[in-house]
């Protein structure tokens, strides 16, 4: 089978990924083998092929999965050859830790994760903890799907850790794969979305998605935000974003790697303002969210690419040209 390959992280621009042809992974005892359709391509997979986040060298990236199941290994049930399924970020857990027993699942310090610990989606097949699998939406297509399984669950996982509430005026910096989904959830619980980004482009399509107002980030929107979110990875925003929140807003920071985060005074956290990261999400967050987004529904903007573009579509999210989501298709 065909599959994009890290042996060695290096910039976008000397395109670090190798198409190669590899051995069809085992579908192992409680895990399922994937007949990959689509994968979308994450910020996250551009940090490790840049190696700003480390992983098992060499790696196959890619951890927004869709396709069907070709076959489930022994001991598995629930699952079937031929359902339309999806696999996320989230791998494995340890299950016994003080965050696992809590429902924390996601902050689990022996956690293991899709296209960084094992091999991912970037392939024409993959095999996946049964544990880490997902039935998707009825009716959706694979190439749909693909950016609701980390875009789209980390996004709803922000817009809660945010605390905006139905209605209310919600901040967005940024406005890439998730933040494009994450104001589809905040459009249907009423809010108000005032969303910041040095883009054009990606103003425009705030807009046409109902975004109340869309400039960039040094830009005032002319009212104060009851919760924000920060998507890019760019430190400089935190304290501009705690600048528009108004009293008792908190900020969620999703990111699982930026830059350096400036010093700021005092007065952007009085008035109980507080900042709080964003790690990871749990199965129920990724459970909770296809349900929402299957009722909403959400859906992506996306630009597709083959499997063999791995590396043009990272080169174009490092350059924040990507309208929406990228997501590889096989066919």
């Amino acid at each position: 089978m065909k599959a994009m390959t890290l042996v060695r992280p290096g910039p976008a621009e000397e395109r670090p990924l190798a198409l190669a042809e590899t051995g069809e992974p085992p579908a192992k005892a409680g895990e399922v083998l994937i007949d990959v359709t689509a994968c979308g391509v994450c910020r996250t997979d551009l940090h490790i092929a840049e190696g700003e986040v480390a992983a098992r060298l060499p790696v196959v990236p890619g951890h927004q999965a869709a396709g069907r199941i070709a076959r489930v290994g022994p001991g598995v049930e629930g699952f079937e050859a031929g359902e339309a399924v999806g696999v996320g970020w989230l791998s494995t857990t340890c299950g016994g830790c003080r965050f696992c027993r809590s429902g924390r699942e996601n902050l689990c310090e022996r956690a293991t994760f899709t296209g960084r610990d094992r091999d991912g989606g970037f392939a024409e097949r993959m095999a996946a903890p049964a544990e880490a699998v997902y039935r998707l939406p009825a009716g959706l297509a694979a190439k749909d799907a693909a950016p609701l399984l980390c875009a789209g669950i980390i996004g709803y996982r922000s817009l809660r850790l945010s605390g905006v509430r139905p209605g209310g005026r919600l901040g967005l910096f940024g406005f890439g794969a998730s933040a494009h989904l994450a104001i589809q959830v905040a459009r249907h619980w009423g809010c108000e979305v005032h969303v910041f980004t040095r883009e054009k482009r990606h103003r425009e399509l705030a807009v046409e998605m109902g975004a109340a107002w869309a400039g960039t980030a040094e830009e005032d929107p002319g009212v104060a935000l009851d919760a924000a979110v920060t998507f890019a990875p760019a430190g400089e925003l935190v304290p501009l974003a705690l600048s528009r929140l108004d009293r008792g807003a908190a900020l969620a920071v999703n990111a699982i790697h930026m830059s350096p985060i400036p010093s700021f005074a005092h007065d952007r956290i009085y008035g109980e303002r507080s900042v709080v990261g964003v790690m990871n999400f749990t199965r129920r967050d990724a459970e909770e969210f296809l349900d929402l987004a299957a009722r909403i529904p959400v859906r992506a903007t996306i630009e597709t690419f083959p499997l063999s573009e791995a590396n043009e579509a990272l080169l174009r999210i490092k350059r924040g040209q990507v309208r929406g989501a990228a997501v590889l298709v096989n066919r």
